[in-house]
């Protein structure tokens, strides 16, 4: 594969990592952020990666590498990042402020979380990185939905910053640090799989990438966006980020 063609995947997986950086944003500068929205904007996020996961990625590499050998990589997708949670646990703001209300446990609590996220961001970035390499018209909504979700996280990392330091600049600078692992999921794609990549490794590739979404998506996005007392928000969502990607993947 010639070595112009990583640009704008690389792109589109810079965009969505920085969309962190706008998470700490919203934090920070608007005041009245309604929980619904949030819920509605996660269910959106899992639902495009769900569905493109099964209806994509999967199906085109059962397609090209066969049911088993598609299906093997998707699993040790599912395996890799689910060791990854494990290790590394993958927790959000609201956890820890109830538990910790000094500012050096909040200071404490907002970096662990923004190096727990980086370290989560990576696959999600080779995902990214991955997927726009073989097909762009996959790479754009799957962009576009870890965008959404990664929005969340930067409000989680800025948040016990900013009220621990009443920097502004401080809780920016961590929460988009946390994103940038994103692009560096990118690199890591660029120098271990480029030298070796031929159709039937990219499709494994996919298959493993839609195992590390799914994942995502159902142990991460859904439980957050059920954290409300108003579920059809969630599923609303859900149901509409699957429409969208089916309505795109027809269209494109």
């Amino acid at each position: 594969m010639e070595t112009s063609n990583i640009w704008i995947p690389f792109l589109l997986t810079f965009l969505a990592g920085i969309s962190t950086g706008f998470g700490s944003l919203i934090s920070l500068f608007i005041k009245d952020f309604k929980e619904t929205y949030l819920h509605f904007s996660l269910g959106l996020s899992a639902g495009v990666m769900i569905y493109v996961s099964f209806a994509e990625l999967l199906a085109s590499a059962v397609n090209d590498v066969g049911f088993l050998k598609a299906n093997i990589a998707f699993f040790v997708g599912i395996l890799f990042i689910m060791s990854l949670d494990f290790l590394i646990p993958h927790e959000y703001i609201e956890e820890k402020v109830k538990s910790n209300k000094k500012n050096r446990k909040l200071m404490a609590a907002g970096i662990f979380t923004a190096l727990g996220i980086a370290i989560h961001n990576v696959p999600e970035g080779l995902a990214v990185f991955v997927s726009s390499l073989g097909d762009i018209s996959l790479g754009v909504p799957l962009a576009f939905a870890i965008a959404i979700h990664n929005i969340p996280e930067g409000i989680a990392v800025a948040m016990p910053i900013y009220y621990a330091t009443k920097s502004k600049a401080k809780a920016f600078w961590y929460s988009l640090f946390s994103g940038i692992a994103e692009p560096v999921g990118a690199v890591i794609g660029i120098l271990i799989l480029m030298p070796f990549l031929n159709p039937s490794i990219l499709s494994l590739s996919l298959a493993f990438v839609a195992g590390i979404m799914v994942f995502i998506s159902f142990d991460e996005l859904l439980p957050l966006s059920f954290k409300s007392d108003n579920n059809h928000v969630s599923i609303i969502g859900l149901i509409l980020g699957m429409a969208v990607m089916a309505i795109s993947l027809y269209l494109l």
